[in-house]
């Protein structure tokens, strides 16, 4: 009995421990003092009913002091939808006090659609303040001589804040600024009168109206260096002789090997007329016994043919030996 008495006060201390824990979770009674010492009025319902709805109300009541200290008058309704919405409360809240202060005129209808397009609307509306240089990436491109010249630009913009939804960003006018510096190097008759004049690129570029469709407005477009690459004309020219080169090549190529194919067929043509000639000799003893037999050769008219043939035999063996000698002669 005196163990039941000793444990249910430790009980009850516990159970109103606990009590008082979830009461101060769900009443955060700091926050709700902090928001009418700073002539926020948020009543005890509303920060029960935020906890409830998953909301955490140091991230709306909070941004909500700050505006009202800055005389920026909201609705702690418009900040919970938004919260609930998935956008970022502080932020905008911050890019209104900032607009505010700049004299820019944005609301929160349309600082909240800027922060739920996934652009940082605080951002915007000092870049809109202060415009931001963005350096493009080295951009090359060739003059009409054709060597090549590498730009580097700095490009001044400023944020608009009425196209901020559904207008191109950064990346696009990057891209707008790239292309037309190609397009300006490659119009130059020599790379000489680029490097003489970097400012007629800044001036023939911002002449395009690049910053259409995109968020920003553009200031101004600044060449910062510009290099002299490679000759990429010469490079062209180049490869254009060494693939002429090899064309040539292989039309030599093709015309040797007809030359000994026909080298090959008129070889093969003479051994055949000289097969026509042997067997065209063979044919003499043959005619030369019909006329002995037929009484057209007699015995005088043979033994002067045979003389004739040894005669034109020695003649040839004596032709060709001389024909050696002068060449041993002309090799010495």
């Amino acid at each position: 009995m005196e163990d039941m008495a000793f444990i249910f006060p430790v009980i009850l201390l516990a159970g109103a421990f606990i009590f008082f824990s979830i009461l101060l979770w769900a009443v955060p009674l700091r926050l709700w003092v902090e928001a009418n010492f700073s002539s926020v009025k948020v009543g005890i319902g509303s920060l029960i009913g935020m906890r409830l709805r998953k909301v955490s109300p140091p991230q709306i009541v909070r941004p909500l002091i700050t505006a009202t200290k800055a005389g920026i008058d909201l609705d702690i309704n418009e900040l919970e939808a938004h919260y609930l919405a998935g956008g970022r409360v502080d932020r905008v809240v911050g890019a209104l006090i900032s607009a505010d202060k700049a004299s820019i005129d944005l609301s929160f209808t349309q600082a909240a659609a800027i922060d739920l397009a996934g652009r940082d609307v605080l951002e915007a509306v000092q870049v809109s303040v202060i415009p931001k240089v963005i350096n493009t990436p080295k951009v090359a491109a060739m003059a009409k001589d054709g060597i090549q010249l590498i730009a580097i630009a700095r490009v001044t913009v400023r944020a608009n804040i009425d196209r901020l939804v559904g207008g191109a960003g950064e990346e696009t006018i990057l891209a707008r600024v790239g292309e037309g510096i190609v397009s300006t190097i490659g119009s130059a008759d020599t790379h000489a009168n680029v490097l003489e004049n970097p400012d007629a690129i800044s001036k023939m570029v911002l002449s395009k109206g690049l910053d259409s469709g995109t968020a920003f407005e553009i200031l101004s477009i600044d060449i910062a260096d510009v290099d002299v690459g490679k000759n990429i004309g010469a490079e062209l020219q180049t490869d254009q002789a060494e693939a002429d080169k090899r064309v040539a090549q292989a039309r030599a190529e093709e015309r040797r090997a007809m030359a000994v194919a026909k080298e090959q067929e008129m070889t093969a043509l003479v051994v055949e007329m000289k097969a026509e000639v042997v067997k065209a000799e063979a044919q003499v003893p043959l005619a030369l016994a019909d006329a002995f037999r037929e009484g057209h050769l007699g015995v005088m008219d043979y033994m002067r043919y045979g003389n004739i043939e040894a005669d034109t035999a020695m003649r040839t063996s004596i032709a060709g030996q001389d024909d050696e000698t002068t060449s041993e002669t002309e090799t010495e």
